[in-house]
């Protein structure tokens, strides 16, 4: 049997650092609802399948003024998110089917180019585990509760993650079922690379991200995701 990829694109998201009383992932760019980039962005790539992770309240709006609308053909199930983001990751990867490696993305990061996506294909199948990130631009202290600076480690060593991460899908199957059953007290997940960290059986491998690659979080970020998409001709 063939190999068979499966993306996961997370749109279950309130976006609160927006300010807006449309959630992030449904605000327009260039007429076009963000989470449209990011589903154009799998449906023309080599992945077999994309799985959207939404609200049960936003269903509907996806099927019909994104997926019909636009014959995304790769989009074959609509599951309901968590109220955490590992868990509307577990919720996608429980219904990936034949699925031996898993992309996991985030709607709110519109600009994911086709090169990084095969990047991140190609490196899974050896690595089992990998990330996308690039070198961090800025000096980076590390300051403690009183608003001091504690530290300021090397640039060479920080790097800033991104999505899509890709998997093994018994890895981070493993890693995820390991999490649920004995969660580390304190340990905040925000990204699906640190479950295989502290959970699984190999190291998540970094490659080169895209500094286009950015997660629109604030009003400012789509000033910025406004400029990039004029740029670059979507």
């Amino acid at each position: 049997m063939e190999e068979r990829s499966v993306a996961i694109v997370l749109a279950a998201g309130r976006g609160s650092r927006m300010n807006s009383k449309v959630k992030k992932q449904f605000m327009e760019l260039n007429d076009k609802p963000i989470l449209y980039y990011s589903l154009k962005a799998f449906q023309d790539s080599p992945v077999d399948e994309v799985i959207l992770v939404t609200d049960n309240e936003d269903m509907e709006f996806c099927q019909t003024e994104l997926i019909d609308k636009y014959g995304f053909s790769k989009v074959t199930k609509m599951v309901q998110g968590g109220n955490e983001r590992f868990r509307s990751v577990f919720a996608g990867l429980k219904v990936c089917s034949h699925c031996d490696y898993v992309l996991i993305h985030d709607s709110a990061r519109p600009f994911v180019s086709q090169a990084l996506i095969q990047d991140v294909l190609d490196e899974v199948r050896i690595h089992r585990a990998v990330l996308p990130a690039v070198p961090t631009k800025d000096t980076v202290k590390i300051v403690n509760a009183k608003g001091e600076v504690e530290e300021t480690p090397a640039r060479t060593s920080i790097y800033l993650a991104q999505t899509p991460q890709a998997f093994a899908m018994d890895e981070i199957m493993r890693a995820n079922a390991k999490m649920m059953a004995k969660p580390i007290p304190g340990l905040k997940v925000t990204d699906d690379a640190m479950i295989v960290e502290h959970y699984g059986n190999c190291p998540v491998h970094v490659v080169m991200g895209d500094y286009d690659n950015i997660k629109v979080t604030t009003p400012g970020d789509m000033v910025v995701a406004m400029s990039i998409l004029e740029r670059r001709k979507f």
